[in-house]
Order: structure tokens, then C-alpha cells, then sequence
């Protein structure tokens, strides 16, 4: 079950019922600093927006979970994962989409206009993980890598993670006029219609198919595409001509302090 937040300084967030034991957040665009094109809560600082409003915006998203540092990425839809210790600062690292940490107090932060975010908890080994997932992260099943990267690093057993995959774009409006060339065969199954296809069901797969239980997956199913409560690079991109020029929301989680 979603459930939807009014708080601090107007920012509204949805939160999974699964991961209720840590402070965690999908936020809508609602209640930041940002101006138009990127209005209201931006969190990025690759769009073009003015830095200054991007910090004041994560600063507010800080502030709403009580956590003390935000960890992010320059994400470039690939495969690679960042394991953060000792973080005593906000910090963005550069070229990854996944994020994983042990460090309580520390905010991963994935931003997003269509592409999903996956906020992962381990409440054995007290591990976190924050995974950008678009259709290129499908293909290379970042999902498996960031789960992997999760057993070694912090002896995670996939059987114990909760799973949570944000509002993203939706099998409405995931529409590929060239997935022969840009989606393998195995995902073809999930077209819902001719070129449409359902990547909420895509990713699903792939974390049961590591070792998660269907029972801890819960997916927003929410389609920023469809909602003018998310950014979105589609809708954008419709209403401008390609490409698109909006903000980003975020995706955070973290572990109590």
C-alpha cells in the first residue's frame, strides 16, 4: 500500500509500507525552490537549473527525513556501483547509478524523470541500497549487479531485502519504436501492446529472479509520464519538441542514526 505525506515545507512524498523501519521518500516535484522549466523541488544540478536552488532543495529533503548527508551520482544509465563509507559531507560521485551504504544517517539519492528508482533495506545486516534504473539499466540488469555487490560487500541475503520501486514511467506510455534493436528478446514478452512495454513487471522479474521474495517487492505503479505530480522527460519532450527540459525528482532512503 502507498501511502502519501504532506510535510515539511510543503514537499509530498509517497513511502512504502515495507521499508516503514527507515527513513526513506519518492518525492513529487511539490514544495521546492526551483523555477520554471524545473518547478518546484529539482534535485539535480545536470538540468540546468541554478545550483543554488538544487542545494536549498535537498537541503529541504534533508530536512523533511531528519538525516544528516546526502549521497548522489552523475547516473549515465549504466551498470556501475559505488559502496560509501565514512561520509562526513554531501557528496555526489561521478558515473554510477547505484549506491549502497551501512553508514546510518546518510541519504542515497537517485533523481529521476521517468526512470525508476529502487530503494533497497536489509534489516539484518542493516544495509541500504539506491538503484537509477532506466531501460538501459534493465538490459544490463543493474539490479542483479547493485544485489550482488550487496552479498559481498555486506553479506546481504536477497531472501531478507525489501524492495521498493518508485513511480516511473508506466506501460501506457514506455513506448519503444526501435526495441528489436534496443531490447534482447527475453524482455519482448512484456510488451503490453504493439511497442509498449511494462518495466515495473521487467524489474520485478529480475529481483525475483536473484533471490527476492515476491512477498518484500512493492512497486508504486505510479507513471510520472501520466501525473503532472512527477517530472517527466516524455511529457516534456511531447509538450516541447525533443528534448525535453525539466527537473528531476528524488528517490531517497537511509538508515536511522
Amino acid at each position: 500500500m502507498i501511502q502519501r505525506h504532506d510535510e515539511k515545507n510543503g514537499l509530498q512524498w509517497y513511502s512504502s509500507k515495507l521499508l516503514l523501519e527507515v527513513p526513506h521518500a519518492m518525492f513529487c516535484r511539490y514544495g521546492g525552490l526551483s523555477q520554471a522549466p524545473f518547478a518546484r523541488l529539482n534535485l539535480s544540478l545536470g538540468v540546468g537549473d541554478r545550483a543554488e536552488a538544487v542545494q536549498a532543495n535537498r537541503d529541504l529533503v534533508k530536512q523533511a527525513l531528519g538525516i544528516q548527508h546526502l549521497a548522489s551520482a552523475v547516473q549515465v544509465h549504466g551498470t556501475q556501483v559505488v559502496i560509501l563509507e565514512d561520509i562526513q559531507q554531501d557528496r555526489e560521485y561521478e558515473g554510477a547509478d547505484a549506491l549502497i551504504t551501512c553508514q546510518a544517517g546518510v541519504g542515497l539519492l537517485i533523481q529521476q524523470a521517468d526512470c525508476q528508482a529502487l530503494l533497497l533495506y536489509d534489516p539484518v545486516h542493516q544495509a541500504i541500497a539506491a538503484v537509477h534504473n532506466g531501460w538501459r539499466g534493465s538490459v544490463g540488469n543493474i539490479l542483479a549487479v547493485t544485489i550482488d555487490t550487496m552479498q559481498q560487500h555486506c553479506g546481504t541475503d536477497p531472501a531478507d531485502l525489501r524492495v521498493a520501486i518508485s513511480p516511473s514511467l508506466g506501460p501506457c506510455c514506455a513506448e519503444f519504436i526501435h526495441y528489436a534493436q534496443e531490447l534482447p528478446q527475453s524482455m519482448h514478452s512484456k510488451q503490453v501492446q504493439a511497442g509498449y512495454f511494462d518495466f515495473w513487471q521487467i524489474s520485478r522479474e529480475q529481483l525475483l529472479q536473484v533471490g527476492v521474495q515476491q512477498e518484500h517487492i512493492e512497486i508504486a505503479a505510479l507513471c510520472t509520464c501520466c501525473d503532472a505530480a512527477f517530472f517527466s522527460f516524455r511529457r516534456a519532450s511531447k509538450e516541447q519538441g525533443r528534448p525535453g527540459k525539466t527537473g528531476r525528482c528524488g528517490s531517497v532512503i537511509a538508515l536511522k542514526k
